[in-house]
Formats: C-alpha cells, sequence, structure tokens
C-alpha cells in the first residue's frame, strides 16, 4: 500500500467523523425538537470512545490483518449512526442514545486506530514526513467535516447530514483493509486483560511517553475549557452566539497551515519539546480573548491553532517512537481516549464557569494550558528550561 492511499483514507474517515457531531446535533434537534437530547447523543458518542479505545487497541495489536479489523470498525460506526438516524422519532429516545453510545465505542479507529497503522505503510526513513501529513488530515477533516454538515443541512436537510458523514466513513473501509500484514512476531498472543494491563504499564512508565500524554491531556482540558466559551465570545464580542463557531474554525485554519509548513521544514525542537512548547502557545489563546477585542479574538483562536498543530504532530512522533511495536495500537487509541475525555471535562467545568464569569473561565483556561506545559521535574522556571533543552538537545 501506497502511503498517499493511507492518507486519503485517513482523510475521508476524519471528515466523515467530524462531520458526524455536527449532523447528529442537528439531525437530533430537527426531528426530536430538543436541545437537551440533540447534545446527549453528541455526549454519548464522544464519551463511549473514551471507554471503547484501549480495548479497540488491544485488538488491533493482537491482529495479524488489523486494517481488516479497523474496516470493520469503520463498517461498524457507519451502520451505528445510520441506526442512531433511524431510530430518532421512531424508537423510545433510550434506545436511540444507547445505540450512539454504542456506536461511539469504536470511534477511536478513525484517531488513533489508524494512525497506529502508519508504520507499516512509511519506510522508516520518511515516518517522520508521512506523520506530519497524517496530522494535517486532523486540520482538513476539521475544517470540511462541520462545512459539509452544515451545507447538507441547509440544502437537503438534517438527516442527509447524518447519510453523508455515514457515508464518508463508510467510504474509506476499503483503504484500512488494504493496509499490510502485520510482520511476523510483531503482533501479540497475550489475552485482552493482559494487554490492557501492558498497555497501561508502558503508557505509565515511559518517562517520555508518560510525559507527552499528560501535557496532551491536560492540553486538551483546555481546549474544551476555551472551547466551551465560545458561544459567549460570540454573543458578546462579535454579535451573535452563532458568529463564535467562526472562531474554531480559525483555530483549525492556522493549526493545518502550520502543520503544512512543518512537514515541509521539520522543527529544529525535539518532538518532546515540541509537545510542551505547543501548550505553552496555547496558553496564550484565553488570555488574549480577556481583551474582548473582535480583533485581538479572532487572533486569539489562530494563536491556539498554532498550537495544537505542531503540539498533535509532535505527540504522535513521540508515539510512533516510544511505544513497542506490540502495543503501538493500544497506546494510540488509550491516548485518544484519555484526550478525549479531558477535553469533555474541561468543556462541563467551563461551561458554568463560564456562564458565572466568562473572564474567569477564561483565566481558568490559560492557568490550565500553562500547567499543561510545566515539565513532571517541578514548577520552577529553571526546572521548565532543563527539561526543554534536554529534550530539545536530541532523541
Amino acid at each position: 500500500m501506497r502511503t498517499h492511499t493511507y492518507l486519503t483514507g485517513a482523510l475521508v474517515a476524519r471528515t466523515g467523523d467530524e462531520a458526524a457531531g455536527p449532523a447528529l446535533l442537528l439531525a437530533g434537534f430537527a426531528v426530536a425538537g430538543s436541545t437537551s437530547e440533540a447534545s446527549a447523543l453528541l455526549a454519548g458518542t464522544s464519551l463511549s470512545a473514551a471507554l471503547g479505545g484501549p480495548l479497540l487497541g488491544a485488538l488491533l495489536d493482537g491482529a495479524a490483518r488489523p486494517g481488516r479489523l479497523l474496516a470493520g470498525a469503520l463498517g461498524l460506526y457507519a451502520g451505528g449512526l445510520a441506526l442512531v438516524l433511524g431510530g430518532l422519532g421512531h424508537l423510545p429516545f433510550a434506545v436511540t442514545l444507547a445505540t450512539a453510545v454504542l456506536t461511539g465505542l469504536v470511534g477511536p479507529a478513525l484517531s488513533g486506530g489508524w494512525s497506529a497503522q502508519l508504520p507499516a505503510v512509511a519506510a522508516r526513513d520518511r515516518l517522520s514526513r508521512a506523520n506530519a501529513l497524517d496530522t494535517l488530515t486532523f486540520g482538513a477533516a476539521a475544517l470540511a467535516g462541520p462545512v459539509l454538515a452544515g451545507a447538507a443541512t441547509e440544502t437537503l436537510g438534517a438527516p442527509t447530514a447524518v447519510v453523508l458523514a455515514a457515508a464518508l466513513v463508510a467510504a474509506a473501509a476499503p483503504a484500512a483493509w488494504l493496509l499490510p500484514r502485520r510482520a511476523r512476531g510483531a503482533g501479540t498472543s497475550r489475552g485482552i486483560l493482559d494487554a490492557l494491563a501492558a498497555g497501561a504499564r508502558t503508557l505509565l512508565r515511559n518517562r517520555r511517553l508518560a510525559r507527552a500524554t499528560c501535557t496532551s491531556v491536560v492540553s486538551c482540558v483546555a481546549q474544551g475549557m476555551l472551547t466551551a466559551c465560545v458561544p459567549l465570545l460570540g454573543e458578546r464580542i462579535l454579535g451573535g452566539a452563532g458568529r463564535g463557531a467562526a472562531l474554531l474554525s480559525c483555530a483549525a485554519v492556522s493549526a493545518l497551515a502550520v502543520n503544512a509548513l512543518l512537514a515541509r521544514f521539520p522543527p529544529r525542537l525535539s518532538p518532546d519539546a515540541l509537545v510542551r512548547a505547543g501548550a505553552l502557545v496555547q496558553a496564550l489563546a484565553p488570555a488574549l480573548a480577556l481583551t474582548g477585542e473582535p480583533a485581538v479574538l479572532v487572533a486569539a483562536f489562530l494563536v491556539s491553532g498554532l498550537g495544537e498543530g505542531p503540539q498533535l504532530t509532535a505527540l504522535f512522533e513521540v508515539r510512533h517512537r516510544e511505544a513497542p511495536e506490540g502495543l503501538r495500537g493500544q497506546v494510540f487509541t488509550t491516548g485518544a481516549s484519555l484526550k478525549i475525555t479531558g477535553f469533555a471535562l474541561g468543556a462541563a467545568a467551563a461551561g458554568p464557569l463560564a456562564a458565572w464569569s466568562l473572564p474567569a473561565a477564561l483565566t481558568a483556561a490559560t492557568a490550565t494550558a500553562l500547567l499543561a506545559a510545566v515539565p513532571a521535574e517541578g514548577l520552577t522556571p529553571a526546572a521548565w528550561r532543563s527539561a526543554m533543552q534536554r529534550d530539545g538537545g536530541g532523541e
């Protein structure tokens, strides 16, 4: 399989995934007429993805043909979206919500599960560049998915947007099916529980992997907090809550642009140092948003993307470098699950806080992002500089 086939499949699948969230929200509201039920569908798929990630990763690591398992997961995800749509307005909402929860269990296949297969299609000396291109698919999907869902809803109705999202996910299954067979001896014959325990030990005991994972998860908490502030920022500064959604597109655009640049001109910092530097850059975004100026607010979200994009690329590099071959899938999917959980917790915590005081919520987001940038060795500036210099000195 050529790398461009892998990247095309990843882009299509992730675009479908990014379209699925807005499509479910819009379809739930259009059919059920309730914002609470609509948001429950999205929350159900997101939180169950956090639970399903480690198990899916263990199964991928133990499969001789992980691509076929991945293709099956994509099919289940696409089918689950169709079942959720079919249940809206026709089945008790509890049944439809349960279907959404079950569907979300295989959601990490579209993120970490797919990225874990990259070393099978990219030569070792080209893995860094292929990893940067793989990360670009996340940014492109984050831009295209919501736009496609919105356009489909406006022209053909919200149910059609769900069908489109499901079709995109299903269309990526052939590319997943073609992923190479695992190299002989590279898989694992462990039982599922033993594999899960081994994966957890790897994440906890490998210092560099644990540090990068911790930084990325705490960064996602800060991202969730900032995202929860978007409607109020739009309403109070841009003249409408709906306009706040455009701020997220600004972050996606800058993340996509900087990752494209890094794919062409790799940074001199090591991936470990870049993960932490990305958190530090992200801390600027909510601080800038505190000014209350429209132009500065837009700049704040552009800055946020400048931190998020390189951080994700560097995080994947650390995972590819540090994860053992037989546990790579689990490291990637468990990491994705932890990040999803962090984002959800950040959004849940900042929502009520923003309603009480928007500046307080933005300040909390800044503090959380700064916390993510702090090295495990200590809180002093000297310790931070020492860790950055050590990480930047090579692998």
